[in-house]
C-alpha cells in the first residue's frame, strides 16, 4: 500500500515537473518568436551617435553577445496607467503601502528594477577617492578652485570639478550641475551657494571611461554613468569644512535632467533635485511618451541615443505598459527630499499633461510620508532652452526646501481635472443598472430584438443612435453659428504661441493662409488652410477636395511642423488641408484649464466636435473648395474626433482613422487596456462615461454604432494588430458588426480596413494607406 502511494505521489510529481518544463519551453519560444518580430519592426540606430555598450556597436550585436530575450509580456501585468507606488506587487497580490517597512521594501524594489531595465547597475562608492588641485583664482570676490578627483581600480578613475565659492567662511549650501551648465552655478553663487560644477556633460565628460574600467561587472549606461560621478562630486563635497552638507542642490537641463534624477534616486546625500526638461527619461513618464502623444518616444530615444539608457528598455517599444516601473517610481525614490519638476508646456519633446500626471502619483507619495512641500512643479511657456528667470527660481525652490528662506511655489497645473472633481462641479449622478446592457452583436437588432434588414429601419436606428452620441457628449450651449461667406486672403498672422510650436510652412507649390479670429471659424479660433498655390501664394485650383487633419494626444504642440511631409503630399496631389489645434492642446492649453468649471455638462470631446462643426462651415464657404468632397483624417485622438463627427455632420463625405478606436463595452480592466477610463478619468474627454466603469456592457453607445452611423458614407479605418491600447479581436469583431450595415446600402465597397502588423504610430506606411484611399474616393466620387 505505502509502495502504490508513493508511486502516484513520483507519477504526480514527474507530471507536474513535464508541464513546468512544457511551460517554460512555451515561454521562451514566445519570446523568441516576439523578438524576431520586434526586430522587422523596430529602427535601426544611428551609427554616428556612438556604440549601444562598450562591447557593441548596434542592439542586434548586444542581442547577439548577450542572449538576451524580451520579458514573457504575457506573465508582465498591463498596468496602462501609470504604476501606483504605494502599492507592492501590483497586478498581483496589490498590497497597499501602510507602513515604514513596506516603503522600504517598495523603495528597493523600485531600485532593483529601475537599474535592471533603465540605468543598468553601478559600482558601490569607492574608498579610495583623492583631490588634485589644478588651479585656483580669484574672480572678483569669488574663489574658483578646479579639482581633479581620482579613484576607483589605480586611482584611473577621473572626475573634474570646479568649485565657485562665495566670499565667507560658510558653512554654504551647494548649487551641483553640469560643466555646460556653469552660468546656472553663477546664479546661485550671488545667491550665497557654492557653485560645483562636474565634468559630467557633453561639452566634457570624464565619465565615459568608466566603462572601460567596470564593464561588464557593472553595465551603467552613460546617462547613469555621468549620475554616478555626480555621486563622486558629493563625495568631494564632503570633505570640505565650508560645505553644509545637508544643504546640497542638484539640477541639470534636458539630458542632463535625466541623469540628475538618477543620481538623486540613488544617492540620499542629494537634499534636493530639480529635473528641467528633461522630457522622456526624466519628468515624462515612459508610458505618456508613445508615439500617440508625438513626443520623444522609446523608440525615438533608442535610436537617436542607444547609448544613453539600458538596451533592455528597447523591448518596451510598443508595449510601454508591461514596463514594470515609470519615472514616478523612479521620482518616488527622492521623496522625501527636494523635487521640482519643471519643463515648458510648449516644448516639442515634452508632455505637459504626462508630467502632470507624475506630479499627482508623486503628491501621494509626499502626502503619506508627510511632507508634501518638498514637492513642487513648474511649467513655463516657451520652448527648450531655458533663462536666468528659470534659474533664479530653480534657487528659490533650493532656498525653500533648505529652510533658508521661503518663496511661495505656485504648483500651476495646466490639467487640473478629475472625474471626481467633474461630479462635483456638475452634480451628475447616473445609475448605470438603468442602462441595458449590450454586445457587438446587437448592433443591427431592432425594437423587440427582430433583425434590422432594411435601410428605412437602419435610418431609423441611426436617429436613436445619434440621440445617445449627443448625450454622452454632453449639452452643447447654443452658439456655433454659421458666419456665412468671407473674403478670401493669405495671411500668415498666426496666434503668437502657433510661432512658439511652429507650424508647416508654405512652400514653392503649398500655399498656406491662416484663419485667424476674424476670418470666420468657429467660435473666434485660429487654424491653418493648406492649399496648392500659384506663384502669387493664391489657390491654384477650383473645386478642390479637402481634408480637415485632426491631430493626435500632442499635448503640447497640437498640430507641429513635424507632419509637413503630409500636408505636402496630400497638397501635391490636389488637396487643400485644414488644421487646428484641439481645445486643450497647443496653443489652445489654457482654454482647457477651465473647461469643466465653465461648461460642467458638456465635454470636451463634445467641443472638438464642435469645431469640426466650424471647420466645415468655413471650408464650405471657400469658392475653391468641392464642399461636396470633405474628408476628416487623423490619428489616435484625431481619428476618434473624426469618427465622432462623421458620425454626427453628413458633410463629411468621409473619414479616415487609424489608430481611433476600440470596442468600449467589451474594454474590461481584464483586458489591460484604458478602455473607457482614457475618455473618462485620464484625459477628461467624456466624463458622463465615467459612471459605466466597471459597468461597461451598459455604455447607452459604443464604437460599433458610431461607426455603423457614417455607412454609406467611405470609411477607412486602420488598426495595428499591435495597437496596445486596443483589442484587436473586439476591433476585428466590431468591424463585422460594421460591415454588416454598409451591406444593406450594398455598400460594402465602401468599408476599408487595415490591420498591419505594426505598432500604433503615424508614419510614412500609415500617412501613404491614408492619401491612398483619399485619392480613390475622392475621385470615385
Amino acid at each position: 500500500m505505502n509502495n502504490r502511494v508513493f508511486f502516484v505521489f513520483f507519477m504526480l510529481a514527474a507530471m507536474v515537473q513535464g508541464v513546468a518544463a512544457q511551460s517554460r519551453e512555451s515561454d521562451l519560444e514566445n519570446r523568441e518568436k516576439y523578438l524576431e518580430q520586434l526586430l522587422t519592426l523596430v529602427q535601426p540606430e544611428h551609427p554616428e551617435h556612438g556604440r549601444i555598450t562598450r562591447l557593441d556597436s548596434t542592439w542586434r550585436d548586444w542581442l547577439e553577445r548577450t542572449g538576451e530575450l524580451p520579458p514573457d509580456f504575457d506573465r508582465l501585468p498591463s498596468l496602462p496607467f501609470l504604476p501606483d507606488p504605494l502599492v507592492l506587487d501590483e497586478g498581483g497580490g496589490n498590497v497597499p503601502v501602510a507602513t515604514a517597512a513596506q516603503w522600504e521594501r517598495k523603495r528597493e524594489w523600485i531600485k532593483g528594477q529601475v537599474k535592471h531595465w533603465i540605468t543598468g547597475t553601478f559600482p558601490p562608492p569607492p574608498n579610495n577617492l583623492a583631490a588634485g588641485l589644478l588651479a585656483e583664482k580669484k574672480e572678483g570676490s569669488v574663489t574658483s578652485r578646479l579639482v581633479e578627483l581620482r579613484f576607483g581600480p589605480g586611482r584611473r578613475a577621473v572626475l573634474t570639478v570646479e568649485l565657485l565659492i562665495p566670499p565667507g567662511d560658510g558653512p554654504f549650501p551647494v548649487f551641483v550641475t553640469q560643466w555646460n551648465h556653469r552660468g546656472w552655478a553663477l546664479v546661485a553663487v550671488r545667491r550665497g551657494y557654492v557653485g560645483c560644477v562636474y565634468a559630467g556633460a557633453d561639452a566634457k565628460d570624464d565619465t565615459e571611461g568608466y566603462a572601460d574600467l567596470w564593464y561588464p561587472e557593472y553595465d551603467f549606461t552613460r546617462l547613469m554613468r555621468r549620475a554616478w560621478g555626480a555621486h563622486r562630486a558629493v563625495d568631494y563635497l564632503y570633505s570640505l569644512p565650508f560645505v553644509d552638507k545637508g544643504r546640497i542642490g542638484l539640477t541639470g537641463h534636458s539630458r542632463n535632467g535625466k541623469q540628475s534624477l538618477m543620481a538623486a534616486a540613488f544617492d540620499e546625500r542629494i537634499a534636493a533635485v530639480i529635473s528641467s526638461s528633461g522630457g522622456t527619461g526624466a519628468e515624462d513618464p515612459w508610458r505618456y511618451t508613445s508615439e500617440k502623444y508625438d513626443n520623444e518616444s522609446i523608440s525615438d530615444i533608442t535610436t537617436w541615443f542607444p547609448f544613453w539608457l539600458h538596451p533592455r528598455l528597447r523591448f518596451f517599444i510598443g508595449r510601454e505598459h508591461k514596463l514594470p516601473v515609470d519615472q514616478n517610481l523612479l521620482m518616488a525614490l527622492v521623496a522625501t527630499r527636494g523635487l521640482m519638476l519643471s519643463s515648458a508646456i510648449t516644448e516639442h519633446q515634452g508632455n505637459p499633461w504626462g508630467i502632470e500626471q507624475n506630479y499627482r502619483s508623486l503628491s501621494r507619495v509626499y502626502g503619506f510620508l508627510g511632507e508634501p512641500d518638498r514637492l513642487a512643479i513648474r511649467l513655463r511657456h516657451g520652448r527648450h532652452g531655458t533663462s536666468a528667470r528659470d534659474i533664479e527660481a530653480y534657487v528659490d525652490f533650493f532656498d525653500s526646501v533648505f529652510g533658508r528662506k521661503r518663496f511661495e511655489l505656485p504648483n500651476t497645473l495646466y490639467y487640473n481635472y478629475s472625474f471626481d472633481r467633474w461630479r462635483e462641479l456638475s452634480r451628475e449622478s447616473i445609475d448605470p443598472l438603468g442602462y441595458p446592457e449590450k454586445g457587438p452583436e446587437d448592433l443591427t437588432a431592432g425594437a423587440g430584438g427582430r433583425r434590422i434588414a432594411s435601410v428605412q429601419g437602419w435610418e431609423r436606428e441611426r436617429q436613436d443612435i445619434t440621440g445617445r452620441v449627443g448625450w454622452l457628449l454632453g449639452e452643447e450651449p447654443a452658439g456655433g453659428l454659421d458666419p456665412g461667406p468671407g473674403e478670401f486672403f493669405a495671411s500668415s498672422k498666426d496666434d503668437y504661441l502657433g510661432g512658439v510650436i511652429g507650424r508647416p510652412e508654405p512652400g514653392e507649390k503649398m500655399g498656406r493662409t491662416v484663419i485667424g479670429p476674424y476670418r470666420s471659424f468657429g467660435d473666434y479660433l485660429y487654424g491653418s488652410l493648406y492649399y496648392p498655390a500659384d506663384t502669387s501664394g493664391k489657390p491654384s485650383g477650383d473645386n478642390l477636395p479637402a481634408v480637415i487633419f485632426l491631430h493626435e494626444y500632442a499635448y503640447p504642440t497640437g498640430f507641429a511642423r513635424r507632419i509637413q511631409p503630409f500636408f505636402e503630399n496630400l497638397v501635391g496631389r490636389g488637396f487643400a488641408v485644414f488644421a487646428f489645434d484641439m481645445i486643450g492642446f497647443g496653443t489652445r492649453i489654457e482654454e482647457g484649464t477651465l473647461f469643466y468649471e465653465r461648461y460642467p455638462h458638456w465635454s470636451k470631446l463634445g467641443r472638438m466636435v464642435a469645431d469640426v462643426r466650424g471647420a466645415l462651415d468655413l471650408l464650405g464657404n471657400l469658392e475653391f473648395i468641392d464642399s461636396s468632397r470633405i474628408y476628416a483624417a487623423g490619428y489616435s485622438l484625431g481619428a476618434t474626433v473624426g469618427l465622432f463627427s462623421a458620425a454626427l455632420d453628413s458633410r463629411l463625405a468621409g473619414a479616415a482613422s487609424v489608430c481611433g478606436f476600440t470596442p468600449l463595452r467589451t474594454a474590461t480592466a481584464e483586458k489591460g487596456i484604458e478602455g473607457i477610463r482614457a475618455f473618462s478619468h485620464l484625459h477628461g474627454l467624456l466624463p458622463r462615461a465615467g459612471f459605466f466603469v466597471g459597468q461597461e456592457e451598459r455604455l447607452p453607445v459604443d464604437f460599433q454604432e458610431i461607426l455603423a452611423s457614417i455607412a454609406p458614407r467611405p470609411l477607412l479605418l486602420v488598426a495595428p494588430e499591435l495597437d496596445r491600447d486596443a483589442c484587436f479581436t473586439d476591433v476585428r469583431a466590431c468591424m463585422q458588426q460594421v460591415s454588416e450595415v454598409y451591406g444593406l446600402y450594398a455598400a460594402e465597397d465602401k468599408l476599408e480596413f487595415l490591420a498591419p502588423v505594426d505598432f500604433s504610430h503615424f508614419d510614412e506606411n500609415r500617412q501613404q494607406e491614408v492619401i491612398h484611399w483619399l485619392e480613390t474616393i475622392s475621385v470615385r466620387r
